[in-house]
């Protein structure tokens, strides 16, 4: 650990330098002196870099400077200690008049701040800082105007924007704002040099400056540079751990920093130790595997990869649904964070739901990890309904709260002597410190939705904290080839920064177009030299695919042996017509059987099981989609897992016959199989995601378990007007053209047309089939008769423009490349987006998807009182869930408005119209409940509700809403 030099800053001030405030409490008079906080955050960040920066980032930033980290550590702390310099300017302090008379008394003469009037807002005291350590590195240390700016940015960007030019040239041109014109401007200019020149004394630059004066700092470096400062100053200005004056002036300094530490108790980051021995021994401790149980080649190509590459880079794994790519994504991550230092892991999933089921998964593991097990380490649920979901929840109490420790005392403010008892020394926490959306990924260990690791590439305040959570961890990517050309493009500029700052990353996917590869490798890596040869990752056909490639350098490709495990799928063009699938499918299971049927659209959903019940006993018939209360759809993926999950004690699959009607909800992160799927005409990767629902486990022998008639594996595919010939181009449905694009459905159903005209002889063969069928239909060879060439050059041109428009508008707040070496982050961020979140809304700004609705239901009883809807099953301690009453005139119960939350629901597509959208939301504020807002309703404030009646129906903008925990929810026009 680096030492600060002897003495502290306030035996090195005069008393016009001690008389500068920094923080001022309004309600209690309390203050802090401007010495006092340079000190308190230069102390936060050397204990920051000494126990919670995860060793790689710490050794990125060292390999920047000549000292190394030594070097590094001096910088940051320096940095910290000098960031609010800008408070020691008229534009800062005129804002509390006692403290600024205080300053004039001691000769620092400025006007008031209603004399200053709007220019004052020309020098916020980030800014005026940038401009004053500048000016000092100029002028005291003679440094070249040109090397200042990749320094001081970390001082001008610490309230999360780092100034752009313009800002910066309008506040040089106001320098009354930075030092009052006449004499006292002298003082102004000596107290402020003072500082500077005490903090770089007391935090160690002295005598390094002068070498640092030919460093050119890499743009990540700056960035994490900034990070560290602002998580620094946040610490630094919580008065729960830094108590103002006058209260705390009798503390030393040692003890002050002492009691700050213990109250705030961080989780150190992990630190992995690579694991000894062969795969098959790796994964046995893991991941628990039964005896007998031989790892999948893909799992120990993975592991054997890993070990060989040079350093950690991209490593992208392709193989078929159901091999394990989760696991050899986990294995993998804890041999690359050993050997980069990483601190976590982050785990990103298409959508809250793929995010919910693997938390649970991740936590198991975490618990088996070495160096996890003996210590704590903080775990963090990332998407907006976190805090609804039981394994977090559980976490977040353990968390405790933030406040100083009396480290001689016997009492704790924050954690009581029985919560450092209860919690133990080693276990997983959601830290109550690490909270929030600007926070929270700074937790060790994450799962969440994709969209946190997209917010990385948006242009957005406090973008550097995002980019010190991803930069100390290992990053896997689940479900790649789910996200289309405008969540591409900001993939791939944060995989370009994940390269810069050497982050190792585990892209998973069942199979991706070799273009798509190439991009994703590209990016990450940089392109090659010799970019006009055609690359190794876009020319194998090979599959299971491994790739992998480090920062810089040239991708290697691994084609491990198929596990042996495979289907053989026959398909079958079939009618879009629900009563000609009632017929087929009530003849299909005489002898009973599980039916998957997969539509591309909720309104098909609840059209198709209509039909079905119509023909069959509703009790045959039930649906899986997107539009259910988050509560019920929690419930509908526990039940598909009860009824259809994997062979064993916990699954109780239907004797008799049963149909699932779903959406696209069963496509991803659900271990269910059925034994004959009936799927909308699809882009050929999902089709292929589809059919491995078929058949995914074995069931007896030869798959002798299964009904008679359901042993072979066999999909119907419908969704499309198949025309009379087998050589006439398919007409796919309105709906499911709106969800993908004709260009994508043709190219799919030309592909498929060998297996198509005779089912028989030429099946789907997996996983063989699965990278030849993906290539051909995101090739841009011609594919299909000659007849259809017409057709599918229209929806091309279609396509192309679709995707350049996706392109285009998703670069409007894309973040730039890294800049060149020494080049400043000045306008980083401009012309952003302001603050990033997880909400629907915040989503949206990574996502190409409308304005969207989202509201909490509730019930309305004849008498007008509202409750929780009434078929809400117990939570899982028993408590009753259903029907508790939601007070109108007061502040419901915690459990109550938590429960009520839970019912969350997103409104579809005829709500995301501005028109529509606005009539709804001026109906839905006419409940306006004043009692459940503000922070005493804090699961319910600032929601829209949307109360039923007791027929589970209401009228919303000219349409109706009915709405049942076994369909969900239907939308039909009012008075049709």
């Amino acid at each position: 650990m680096g030492e600060m030099a002897g003495g502290g800053l306030l035996s090195r001030l005069d008393g016009p330098a001690r008389s500068v405030w920094a923080k001022h409490d309004r309600d209690g008079g309390g203050w802090l002196p401007l010495w006092r906080h340079m000190e308190d955050s230069a102390a936060v960040a050397g204990l920051l870099w000494d126990r919670w920066l995860p060793s790689g980032v710490r050794a990125l930033i060292a390999g920047a400077l000549p000292g190394g980290e030594g070097d590094a550590r001096v910088l940051a702390v320096w940095l910290a200690g000098v960031h609010d310099i800008g408070k020691a300017t008229p534009a800062f302090a005129c804002q509390v008049d006692e403290l600024a008379e205080v300053m004039r008394e001691h000769g620092l003469q400025m006007r008031s701040c209603q004399a200053m009037g709007p220019d004052r807002r020309l020098a916020p005291h980030g800014l005026a800082g940038q401009v004053l350590l500048g000016e000092w590195l100029e002028q005291r240390h003679s440094w070249p105007a040109a090397r200042t700016g990749q320094f001081t940015v970390a001082v001008g960007g610490h309230h999360g924007v780092p100034p752009d030019h313009g800002q910066i040239k309008a506040c040089w041109e106001h320098e009354e704002l930075l030092r009052s014109p006449g004499p006292s401007g002298r003082l102004w200019r000596a107290v402020q040099s003072e500082l500077l020149d005490a903090c770089a004394i007391r935090f160690g630059v002295e005598g390094r400056l002068a070498e640092w004066a030919a460093v050119r700092l890499p743009q990540p470096v700056q960035v994490l540079l900034t990070a560290i400062v602002i998580v620094s100053d946040w610490i630094a200005s919580n008065p729960d751990l830094f108590p103002y004056f006058p209260d705390e002036s009798a503390r030393s300094d040692d003890e002050r920093l002492a009691a700050a530490w213990r109250g705030l108790d961080l989780p150190e980051p992990w630190r992995s130790v690579e694991p000894a021995g062969v795969a098959q021994d790796v994964f046995a401790a893991r991941f628990d595997l039964p005896a007998g149980v031989v790892l999948r080649p893909i799992q120990a190509a993975a592991i054997d990869l890993a070990r060989q590459m040079t350093a950690p880079g991209l490593m992208v794994i392709e193989a078929p649904m159901g091999e394990g790519k989760t696991e050899a994504a986990l294995a993998v991550a804890e041999i690359f964070a050993a050997r980069s230092g990483a601190g976590g892991v982050f785990f990103a999933l298409p959508t809250m739901a793929t995010g919910n089921a693997m938390f649970p998964r991740l936590l198991k593991w975490l618990k088996r990890l070495p160096g996890v097990q003996d210590a704590r380490h903080s775990v963090y649920l990332a998407h907006s309904k976190a805090a609804l979901n039981e394994d977090f929840r559980d976490l977040m109490a353990r968390g405790g709260q933030v406040a100083a420790v009396d480290v001689d005392g016997d009492a704790a403010v924050g954690w009581g002597q029985s919560d450092r008892h209860r919690r133990g020394d080693a276990e997983l926490i959601a830290h109550a410190w690490l909270r929030g959306r600007k926070k929270a990924m700074l937790s060790s260990f994450v799962a969440g939705t994709i969209d946190q690791l997209l917010f990385a590439g948006l242009k957005s305040r406090h973008l550097a904290l995002r980019h010190l959570a991803v930069a100390g961890k290992v990053v896997v990517i689940d479900e790649a080839h789910a996200y289309d050309t405008y969540m591409s493009v900001y993939l791939d500029r944060v995989l370009a920064w994940l390269g810069a700052y050497r982050v190792p990353v585990i892209v998973l996917s069942a199979t991706l177009p070799a273009d798509r590869r190439r991009t994703l490798v590209e990016a990450y890596a940089g392109r090659p030299e010799s970019a006009e040869e055609p690359a190794a990752e876009s020319q194998t056909a090979g599959y299971p695919l491994l790739t992998a490639v480090v920062p810089g350098g040239v991708a290697q490709v691994c084609e491990p042996e198929s596990s042996g495990r495979g289907a053989t799928v026959s398909v079958e063009r079939f009618p879009d017509d629900v009563d000609v699938l009632a017929d087929r499918l009530a003849d299909e299971l005489v002898g009973g059987g599980c039916v998957l049927v997969v539509r591309n659209t909720v309104r098909r959903v609840l059209e198709t099981a209509r039909g079905l019940r119509a023909r069959l006993r509703d009790t045959d018939v039930t649906v899986a989609h997107s539009c259910f209360v988050d509560t019920d759809r929690a419930g509908k993926d526990r039940e598909l897992l009860r009824l259809f999950g994997p062979p064993g004690p916990k699954t109780n699959r239907p004797a008799g016959r049963h149909i699932v009607v779903a959406s696209q909800v069963a496509e991803q992160s659900l271990d269910v199989d059925f034994d004959l799927l009936v799927s909308d005409l699809c882009p050929v990767d999902l089709l292929l995601q589809r059919m491995g629902r078929l058949h995914r486990h074995q069931r007896g022998t030869g798959q002798d378990e299964r009904p008679g008639r359901l042993r072979t594996a066999r999909c119907l595919l419908t969704g499309a007007d198949w025309g009379a010939q087998h050589a006439d181009v398919p007409v796919p449905v309105r709906g499911s053209v709106a969800v993908y694009g004709r260009y994508a459905l043709l190219r799919s159903a030309a592909v498929l047309l060998p297996h198509l005209e005779d089912a028989a002889v030429r099946p789907v063969r997996l996983p063989s089939d699965i990278s030849p069928l993906v290539q051909g239909a995101y090739g841009q060879e011609p594919v299909g008769p000659t007849s259809w060439a017409e057709p599918l050059e229209a929806a091309r041109l279609e396509f192309d423009r679709h995707r350049k428009d996706q392109a285009e508008r998703a670069g409007v707040f894309r973040l730039g490349d890294v800049g060149r070496a020494g080049r400043p982050l000045f306008g980083w961020v401009a012309a952003g987006v302001g603050d990033a979140d997880d909400s629907r809304g915040g989503s949206a700004q990574v996502r190409d998807s409308r304005d969207s609705l989202e509201v909490v239901v509730v019930q309305r009883r004849r008498d007008g009182s509202l409750t929780t809807l009434p078929w809400l099953e117990r939570d899982r301690d028993g408590r009753q869930r259903g029907n508790l009453p939601l007070p109108q005139d007061q502040t419901p119960a915690s459990f109550a408005a938590r429960t009520a939350a839970s019912c969350g629901l997103r409104l579809p597509l005829q709500f995301s119209y501005a028109q529509t959208m606005d009539q709804a939301v001026k109906e839905l504020e006419q409940l306006y409940l004043p009692a459940w807002q503000g922070k005493n309703s804090p699961w319910l404030a600032g929601q829209l509700i949307l109360p039923l009646d007791e027929d589970c129906q209401t009228r919303l903008a000219g349409f109706v809403l009915r709405y049942s925990p076994s369909d969900g929810l239907e939308v039909t026009r009012d008075g049709v």
